[in-house]
């Protein structure tokens, strides 16, 4: 994966990257994630830190099976800065499963977390949590204006998954990127089709599939600013 980043870091001249969630072990692959679980600054944050710093690129590295010190088991995102620094990792708060899976198996993130990049604030949230509106509200208020959404989606479900990253977009007048994970991991057929909305809700660049594909897409960042003031929505909100 890292000389992926770093080629198409190269090719594309891009400012961030952004991989899917759980690369390294599949999203439903829970038999592994014991097993494979490593600590935050284990092998995968050594070699995407290389990766963020050999390309020179903001690095959203997708999450990971994170073993806490304590013991514990998290689903965690990590974003890199273009010097290889750790800029935010994000501990994913909605655990999908049910009373199986993931959401026996790992604890829940109890943090909202936004990483500051020089051009914009982006907020974190990691796949099942797209379906919980209050959480990106959250990250609104923290200032985010761009939304990154890793997941591992299954396809049965692509539909929703379309429909909550536009949702998001529109109700908090920001851009999001969802990342998803391509191919069948543990016999579970993935959604694919990454996606990038913007603050309009329109959608700016959608894979077809559940192919692996690179998505290159230039965002015009002021248009944030420029649809909250167009339609201040936001400005009568009652509740929160």
């Amino acid at each position: 994966m890292s000389s992926l980043v770093r080629e198409v870091a190269e090719r594309e001249r891009s400012a961030l990257l952004v991989l899917p969630e759980l690369w390294t072990t599949g999203a439903f692959a829970y038999e592994s994630f014991d097993a494979e679980a490593e600590p935050l600054q284990g092998p995968t944050y050594e070699v995407m830190a290389k990766a963020a710093r050999e390309s020179g690129v903001w690095l959203h590295a997708g999450s990971i099976p994170e073993r806490a010190p304590d013991g514990g088991l998290y689903n965690t995102s990590l974003v890199f800065s273009p010097e290889g620094e750790l800029a935010a990792s994000y501990r994913k708060i909605h655990r999908f499963g049910f009373d199986k899976g993931e959401a026996v198996m790992m604890g829940a993130g109890t943090e909202l977390v936004t990483a500051r990049a020089p051009e914009a604030v982006l907020g974190l949230a990691t796949c099942y949590d797209l379906r919980f509106p209050e959480l990106f509200r959250g990250l609104v208020d923290a200032g985010a204006e761009v939304f990154v959404v890793p997941a591992g989606w299954p396809a049965r479900r692509r539909a929703h998954w379309s429909l909550f990253a536009r949702a998001r977009a529109v109700e908090d007048q920001v851009f999001v990127l969802a990342c998803g994970t391509a191919g069948t991991h543990a016999g579970v057929p993935q959604a694919g089709a990454s996606v990038v909305v913007d603050p309009w809700g329109e959608v700016l660049a959608e894979a077809d599939g559940a192919e692996e594909v690179v998505l290159t897409v230039d965002l015009d960042l002021a248009k944030v600013a420029q649809t909250r003031e167009e339609f201040p929505a936001l400005k009568d909100r009652r509740l929160s």
